[in-house]
């Protein structure tokens, strides 16, 4: 395989960032996810890559929800913050100070974004480093208008 070809067509694929959060037992996570995508318009589905060594992994199993909240245009220094394992920055809730909304669900929702979906998980797939959750739309809320946060814009890169 050409890996510089595979590396220059798989950058040019189109990635958003978004927050994902989940609580369980008192317990929050959240974290940075690009490879997202609307799955199914009915039911509304949309699924998420999330990493097997992500701590809020185990929050979403137990839970069985996650809330995904789209990044506004201009959070860069966020998404970069957010996308830090908790070993390293620890709870992220806290350090950060980020303002949260509490969703219909009880589940912590990133007030400083463009609204948020909440998903109820579905099925959950292996692929490779990552599993590949698949969750109905529940609920959702605007909360700002404004831009959503592009990776591309943001300056961030996968290797490919």
């Amino acid at each position: 395989m050409d890996q510089q070809a595979k590396k220059t067509v798989l950058r040019a694929i189109t990635y958003g960032l978004y927050a994902v959060s989940a609580e369980h037992d008192g317990e929050r996570g959240i974290f940075t996810a690009n490879w997202l995508s609307q799955a199914s318009f009915v039911p509304p589905l949309v699924m998420v890559s999330v990493e097997r060594d992500s701590s809020t992994l185990p929050l979403i199993r137990a839970s069985g929800l996650f809330v995904v909240s789209p990044l506004l245009d201009g959070q860069k220094d966020l998404a970069g913050a957010l996308g830090r394992p908790k070993a390293r920055a620890g709870d992220k809730f806290a350090t950060l100070d980020l303002a949260v909304v509490e969703t219909a669900s009880g589940q912590p929702a990133l007030a400083d974004a463009v609204g948020y979906l909440v998903c109820r998980v579905e099925s959950e797939t292996s692929a490779g480093d990552s599993v590949v959750i698949i969750g109905e739309v529940i609920e959702a809320a605007i909360l700002q208008e404004g831009a959503p946060l592009e990776m591309r814009v943001a300056g961030f890169r996968h290797a490919g």
